[in-house]
């Protein structure tokens, strides 16, 4: 194993038994009292940010909450006894905060309730996000499903590691056109499995490899782009596993399956899952290589119970944009951010929930 990797492991492992120390020490009406506080603590300054925000954009500065978000942040940094330091690196810290989060809350707040309440009943919207949480939940299963086995070999080390996880990296600095072209070449006509075709004989059903215009070309660009974020998150997490603990069911005669299934899986799962999360958001997002590839692609609409055509969201705003300005493609990105963030913090709440291995 290589050193870095013995260094990420010791890593893990320290602050695995530190966590497992804070468990045994707190009682469970003391570890629920504290998540209540935590929880209603977040909530009033949660509350008060959006009231500020509100404010401010109602006397036509929305500018001005910038202000009010550093300043508060360095003052709940300085009521917590965080010394000099910490203020400023709160301050610093939700300077970034309010560049992320900012122009966001001001696109939700210009939008027009009807014109947003329209465009959500608008069936090429719905099928635009229908097939933009559909097409990469099978991307992240597909990162998930491959990407453990490879995760856990790179946790484990060995020689040349650091070539394949510069090539399991690679897309993330990748161009995204790039990625779509690399797709083309690759599985396209004349690529490593383009035309080829086979039969299932008792159904009659005959499958080609098609990468353009088809869902499956869709999901290879996916896959292509988010694969990284599930096999580096599992890979964080199977290294954060006791090493000790799994040498100690192997000495009880547990093999390696068995020490898997029972011992890494369970304390590993959480990374696992949020890399699949993840890797479903990068997917979601993805706009050029999906472009390149599957512009608009023909897939089995369940709510209709029939085969349609349609468009990956980030794809369909786009056009819609330079087609119907910005309000109408605002209203359409609304929709989509709504339903990212609420899949997407319902996901995470579920893997952060201390109820453990499901």
């Amino acid at each position: 194993m290589s050193t870095d990797t013995e260094t990420r492991g010791e890593a893990g492992r320290r602050s695995d038994d530190a966590s497992a120390s804070r468990r045994a020490t707190d009682s469970p009406a003391e570890s629920l009292g504290d998540r209540i506080g935590a929880g209603t603590t977040v909530l009033a300054v949660v509350s008060v940010q959006l009231v500020a925000f509100a404010a401010a954009l109602a006397v036509g500065y929305p500018g001005a909450y910038a202000g009010f978000a550093v300043l508060s942040a360095a003052a709940i940094a300085a009521r917590r006894n965080r010394g000099a330091f910490g203020v400023l690196a709160a301050a610093l810290g939700t300077v970034l905060l309010v560049a992320l989060g900012l122009p966001l809350l001001m696109m939700v707040a210009r939008q027009d309730p009807g014109l947003v309440a329209e465009t959500a009943a608008d069936p090429a919207v719905q099928q635009a996000l229908y097939l933009s949480v559909y097409a990469p939940l099978l991307a992240a299963v597909a990162s998930v499903a491959l990407g453990v086995p490879l995760a856990l070999v790179l946790a484990r080390g060995f020689p040349g590691q650091q070539l394949v996880e510069s090539l399991v990296d690679l897309p993330l600095v990748v161009p995204h056109s790039v990625a779509g072209l690399a797709i083309l070449f690759g599985f396209g006509e004349g690529g490593a499995f383009g035309g080829v075709e086979f039969t299932v004989p008792v159904i009659e059903f005959t499958f080609k490899f098609t990468v353009l215009q088809t869902m499956l070309g869709m999901v290879l660009a996916m896959t292509f782009v988010s694969a990284p974020f599930a096999v580096n998150a599992a890979r964080e997490a199977f290294e954060s596993v006791p090493t000790r603990v799994e040498w100690a069911a192997r000495t009880l005669g547990a093999n390696r399956f068995e020490t898997f299934r029972r011992v890494t899986a369970p304390l590993a799962w959480r990374g696992v899952l949020t890399g699949g999360v993840l890797a479903w958001a990068r997917a979601v997002s993805e706009f050029g290589a999906v472009a390149i590839v599957a512009y608009s692609v023909e897939f089995f609409y369940l709510p209709e119970g029939e085969s349609l055509s349609a468009q990956h969201a980030p794809v369909f705003i786009y056009n819609t944009y330079l087609s119907s300005g910005l309000q109408r493609s605002g209203a359409v990105a609304t929709l989509l951010l709504a339903l990212s963030a609420l899949i997407f913090l319902l996901v995470r709440t579920v893997a952060y929930d201390d109820g453990g291995w499901p």
